[in-house]
């Protein structure tokens, strides 16, 4: 126990928890994304996977524990993930303590890495707020239990919620980009054989999730769902 803390004090220890939590949470969004698209195949199919979620584990879990359970992980994870990225920027910025120049860029910095932290904050709310507004109902117009395609399609006929969407999807892609990209090398896997892969594949799949995410709510603010 006293290695594992000791390894988590250091900047490696921190970004290698933020690597493995991040492989975690990229799986998650990934499949969470391939799963809202079944809304673009009509309410049945959309409300049999929410039931589908819901029921899974059975008969050992009851109705929805499996899928709490799920969500506790992942939330467990995306808090570990957070942590570590405020201790890791706090660090950095006391071990330079003079801001760069004005006008001067950062070398071998991105719009990506640059935007990592203030991005996961806003990801952070955005996730709570998502589980308020479609898991719990709390912030729902009119939530329906069970009724996913009812309840996405409700929220999204408004054109602020679908704006703000967009823009945390962008965040979210830009989040994923320079997190995978980073990631290869934080892992170790970091050979000059790959490399030449390593921004090519970040930059597929931060678009395809994206992408793939803003495409339902755009097509239920257009009228194509609904």
């Amino acid at each position: 126990m006293r290695r594992v803390l000791t390894l988590y004090r250091s900047s490696i220890g921190k970004k290698i928890l933020m690597a493995a939590t991040g492989v975690l949470l990229v799986g998650f969004v990934f499949f969470h994304m391939l799963g809202n698209l079944k809304a673009f195949q009509g309410a049945e199919k959309l409300d049999h996977y929410g039931a589908f979620l819901r029921d899974m584990g059975a008969p050992v879990f009851a109705h929805g524990q499996a899928l709490w359970l799920m969500r506790i992980v992942l939330i467990v994870a995306l808090v570990v993930h957070v942590v570590a990225a405020v201790q890791l920027a706090v660090q950095s910025r006391r071990a330079r303590p003079e801001r760069y120049q004005r006008g001067l860029r950062p070398d071998a910095s991105t719009f990506a890495s640059r935007t990592m932290l203030i991005g996961g904050i806003l990801l952070f709310a955005f996730v709570v707020l998502h589980i308020l507004h479609f898991t719990t109902g709390t912030v729902h117009p009119n939530f329906v239990e069970g009724g996913v395609f009812h309840n996405v399609t409700v929220a999204f006929q408004s054109p602020w919620i679908t704006f703000a969407y967009v823009i945390v999807m962008g965040f979210l892609g830009l989040h994923l980009f320079h997190g995978i990209w980073s990631g290869f090398q934080t892992l170790g896997l970091n050979h000059p054989r790959y490399n030449k892969f390593r921004r090519p594949l970040a930059t597929v799949v931060a678009v395809v999730i994206a992408v793939g995410f803003v495409l339902m709510p755009l097509a239920v603010l257009s009228g194509l769902i609904g």
